[in-house]
């Protein structure tokens, strides 16, 4: 019995592992998806492909792929197409092999294959030169609401601030069929 609960604790760990070190996972819980309790989700979500892999004794790297599937979508709405999930699911149906096989040894170096790679993906809005500038117009109007007695004089300084640093685009015209022309920006 103990050799059997050590051989869980160690699938137990590698399923965390490799659930752990999964850019899209830890996409989705650094970036909210999963709502304010993401973190818990992703653990959960460790647990219950565990489980799921305890239920059915025989199963096929298409069924786990279309499990975590439904568990992604469901969970952090997110639609896996990144070409990771066939790779992630036959990773998670070798190692639950090997538990059967009672290869433990093979397990934790698994384990420790994957915790030895912490670097953990991180998603971040990249800046632009448009953004830059408006924060810097933001930042103006702010300081300007502050030392300057009433809001609404501030907004008005805003606005005409924002109209001398952005150069006037024409209108779209409409063509003789009525189709509206939409020239590129520069």
């Amino acid at each position: 019995m103990a050799a059997s609960a050590a051989a869980r604790e160690a699938f137990r760990e590698a399923v965390r592992a490799v659930l752990g070190t999964w850019p899209v996972l830890q996409i989705a819980v650094d970036n909210g998806f999963g709502g304010v309790y993401g973190q818990q989700k992703a653990d959960w979500l460790a647990d219950v492909v565990q489980q799921y892999f305890y239920d059915n004794a025989d199963l096929q790297q298409d069924e786990v792929e279309d499990y975590i599937t439904d568990l992604m979508d469901q969970e952090f709405n997110t639609v896996v197409d990144d070409g990771s999930l066939p790779q992630l699911s036959s990773q998670l149906c070798q190692l639950f092999a090997q538990y059967q096989q009672g290869a433990l040894e093979q397990l934790r170096q698994t384990v420790n294959t994957l915790t030895k790679k912490t670097d953990r993906a991180k998603v971040t809005a990249a800046s632009t030169a448009a953004d830059e500038e408006e924060s810097e117009e933001e930042a103006e109007a702010m300081e300007c609401s502050s030392s300057s007695p009433s809001a609404s004089s501030a907004s008005s300084l805003s606005a005409s601030s924002a109209s001398q640093t952005r150069p006037e685009h024409p209108p779209p015209s409409q063509d003789e069929d009525g189709w509206t022309v939409v020239r590129k920006k520069k």
